[in-house]
This record gives structure tokens, sequence and C-alpha cells, in this order.
């Protein structure tokens, strides 16, 4: 996992940097989701790792697979991973990309799971407790799973917040069996 992130790492930051000099992170952001989603199809992934075709017919198929959705740099940049045997590491670009769109723009991807519905009140009141801590611009995604009993699960990047009950009984069993 390791080696394919760091091979997708210039990829990404190069995307990433013709993009922002040109203005068009939003643009570039889905059309590398859009060409990481075709990648990963079984048909697709096999045609990408079959030895019979090309970098120019791989390429093309991603290309024509995406149709005019992929701007001519973009059709460029899926040419010239094609032509460096790396169309498979699209997703890992992709996920790289907007990681890198996200620092710039100080915002970070926020994923609660909650045991009960929260109304528009308390997300807001979440939404801004955590744009004060992480310092950042928060979108929040609220799922709900009844298992966790009460409280909510956060997830922001490498940080996740278990404030759930269900997770604070583990913990006090945990302690309870050490």
């Amino acid at each position: 996992m390791a080696e394919l992130s760091t091979l997708a790492r210039p990829y990404a930051k190069a995307a990433f940097e013709y993009a922002a000099a040109a203005d068009h992170l939003q643009a570039w952001s889905a059309s590398l989701a859009l060409t990481a989603r075709v990648a990963v199809e079984p048909n697709v992934a096999a045609l990408l790792s079959s030895p019979s075709h090309t970098s120019e017919q791989q390429a093309e198929a991603v290309i024509g697979l995406c149709g005019e959705q992929l701007a001519a740099p973009q059709q460029n940049f899926i040419r010239v991973l094609a032509e460096n045997n790396r169309l498979a590491l699209l997703a890992h670009i992709s996920q790289q990309f907007d990681v890198l769109k996200a620092n710039r723009e100080r915002a970070v991807e926020v994923e609660v799971v909650a045991a009960v519905e929260l109304d528009d009140a308390q997300q807001q009141k979440l939404s801004d407790a955590l744009a004060a801590k992480l310092d950042r611009k928060v979108n929040m995604q609220v799922s709900i799973d009844k298992s966790l009993l009460g409280g909510a699960l956060i997830r922001a990047g490498d940080t996740v917040i278990d404030g759930s009950i269900r997770g604070r009984l583990a913990k006090l069993a945990e302690s309870l069996n050490s």
C-alpha cells in the first residue's frame, strides 16, 4: 500500500501544481475521481493490466470511457500515466490530489456516525466546534448507527474521536480485564 502511494505521489503533486496554477482544482479533482472510478472497474482493470494492449490503447480506453468530461490537459495526463504504466495508480493519485487540495483550502472531510439523528442546530454546533478544534473548514457527512447506543463517532482524516457509549463500554471492559 505504501509503495503504491509513493509511486502516485509525484503524479498527484504534478497534477495539483498544474491545476492550482490554472485555478482548476475542482475540475481536476472531479476528473481524477472519475478516472479513478473507471480504472477500478473489473473490465477496465483487466485491460490496464493486460500486456497485449499498448499504453496508447489503454489511455484511449480510459479517455473514451470518460467521454467529454476530460479536458485536453487531463487527457494528456492520462496519456503520460499510460506511457509510464501508472494508470493503475489513478485511485491513489486522486486521493492524494484531494488531500493536497483540502490542505490548500484548509478544509477537512469529517464523517460523523451518531446513534440518533442530529438536527440542524446540533450539526451546526458540532461543525463549529470541530472547525475551531481542527482550525479548518469542516465538510461534514452524518450517518446513523443504532448499535452505538448513544453518542457519536467522529473521523477527520487520521483523527478519530470516539464519544459513543459502545466505545466507552469497550474501554471500561478493557480496563477491567487488564
